[in-house]
């Protein structure tokens, strides 16, 4: 009897994900993004629950900075360095500059429209300053997007992230306010910067390295290996005074490309720990919030201003300005504007300034979440249409619940595993015209999750994922992906 508390504790938590899981149909039914379900669902129950103490919101700040490890993790290597090294200028201006430039005019929003001191004002400006991976890569997570804008947004959402938090960290552990709290913040801040990117990418190569030398007994082994290196990571990058967030997203760009042992295995693991990573991270969040305080008249009117000044002036004026020495599109320079997300992170730093009892924290968090609601609700919901505005080519990815497996017990030589890009040699060409001659030979080929034969007249089209056998340094593989720098064009 003693064990039914404890019991329904843990159904009710299991409960909650597995239904979580099942709100992913129903978000693409009504083409909501799954965390505005997550973010309402948790609010709404919290209602039937005591106000989280301060000792719960310091577990839930821990839990949720933990589920960003693995999120950015897995951004990271989804990015990879081949993808990252064709946009890392635009990412890293992005991801510094802009995130910048959007909180210095969300503290003038803050101080001179809502009337808030300039502490309250600043930390509420580091808080909404970045993008967040956790809503973007829940947005585009059964979506694909060819060319760099695709990169550069997910890069963009996982780079400023260290960049936010640092901000507010550095305010945090600064002493005085206003102007005062920002000078004696910015070492702080290129100190959290400089030691996390190091870390990442120190820590990013050893792992790269240890997964390429070393087979250990199993696939399970493996992507534990992986993910506790991500952790292991960001309390290294913590201690010694760096961005552990920074760290991770590095160390998962370094290793995303990487040929390995399990590697595939390894991607899987780290997916599905992101996805639960994210349902845990919205409805932690979501529980810690108190809606009698969300519907305040200048709490909820306050957020909401905020969030149209944000959405529709702030991003798209000054990171547009921002953005104008990168080569885009006029169509991509506005879906890339348009799909900025606010999400997970800005609601932690909020949890982080409320739990550092800063006066008036409890009305600022809460503005918080009314911005970010409003972001992933309408900007969510939204990106697809931009997406066709802006001429971006965007397609769905359909699930692939089968595969045919072969494993190995060496590294298979001179076997590769392309997708077409579209505006390659081999976009539109035959197999009989591709394999004229040489040593390269295509030996399997999936279009729109089923297997295409393979015969002489048998045309490739972009985004079918074909198998070769070929040298490594064989020029035919370059046949069928664009050059980085044609991309850029």
């Amino acid at each position: 009897m003693s064990t039914l508390p404890f019991s329904v504790l843990v159904a009710v938590a299991a409960a909650a994900i597995i239904l979580a899981v099942f709100s992913q149909k129903l978000s693409r039914w009504l083409r909501v993004p799954a965390p505005v379900f997550f973010l309402a669902a948790a609010a709404v129950a919290a209602l039937a629950l005591p106000p989280v103490s301060e000792a719960g919101r310091s577990l839930d700040d821990r839990i949720v900075s933990i589920a960003l490890v693995f999120i950015l993790f897995d951004g990271g290597m989804k990015i990879g360095w081949r993808r990252f090294r064709a946009s890392a200028a635009p990412i890293v201006w992005l991801g510094v500059v802009g995130t910048l430039v959007t909180a210095a005019a969300i503290v003038l929003v803050a101080h001179f429209l809502l009337g808030l001191d300039w502490r309250l004002a600043l930390l509420v400006g580091a808080a909404l300053s970045p993008t967040d991976p956790a809503a973007v890569f829940s947005v585009l997570g059964q979506r694909e997007i060819t060319g760099r804008v695709g990169t550069m947004l997910e890069g963009e959402s996982g780079a400023n992230d260290p960049v936010g938090i640092a901000i507010v960290t550095s305010l945090l552990a600064a002493s005085g306010g206003g102007m005062q709290a920002i000078g004696t913040g910015v070492l702080t801040f290129g100190l959290q910067l400089v030691v996390g990117a190091a870390v990442g990418i120190v820590g990013g190569l050893v792992l790269r390295e240890v997964l390429q030398r070393f087979v250990l007994p199993s696939e399970s082994l493996a992507s534990v290996l992986a993910i506790a290196s991500a952790a292991f990571l960001y309390g290294a990058a913590d201690l010694a005074h760096g961005s552990g967030f920074l760290a991770v997203l590095v160390a998962g760009i370094a290793i995303g490309d990487a040929r390995a042992p399990y590697k595939t295995d390894i991607v899987g693991f780290a997916s599905g720990v992101s996805s639960l990573a994210e349902i845990t991270a919205f409805v932690m969040l979501g529980l810690t919030i108190r809606l009698q305080t969300v519907f305040r008249p200048d709490v909820l009117i306050g957020g909401i201003v905020l969030a149209a000044l944000l959405v529709f002036v702030i991003r798209p004026v000054l990171v547009g300005a921002v953005s104008l020495p990168i080569r885009l599109t006029g169509g991509e320079r506005l879906f890339l504007l348009w799909s900025g997300l606010r999400g997970a992170v800005p609601i932690l730093l909020g949890l982080t300034i409320l739990s550092a009892g800063v006066p008036g924290a409890s009305g600022v968090y809460a503005m918080i979440f009314v911005v970010v609601f409003v972001s992933v609700l309408l900007q969510g919901s939204l990106v697809p249409l931009f997406a066709r505005i802006g001429k971006v080519a965007m397609r769905e990815v359909e699930p692939r619940p089968f595969a045919l497996d072969i494993r190995f017990a060496h590294p298979p030589t001179n076997m590769h595993r392309l997708i077409v890009d579209e505006g390659s040699d081999a976009d539109g060409a035959t197999v009989a015209s591709l394999q004229t001659g040489g040593t390269a030979w295509l030996s399997m080929a999936s279009r729109d999750g089923r297997n295409l034969p393979l015969h002489a007249e048998a045309a490739l089209q972009a985004g079918d994922i074909v198998m070769i056998q070929s040298p490594d340094d064989d020029a035919f593989l370059d046949r069928f992906t664009v050059p980085p720098d044609d991309e850029s064009d």
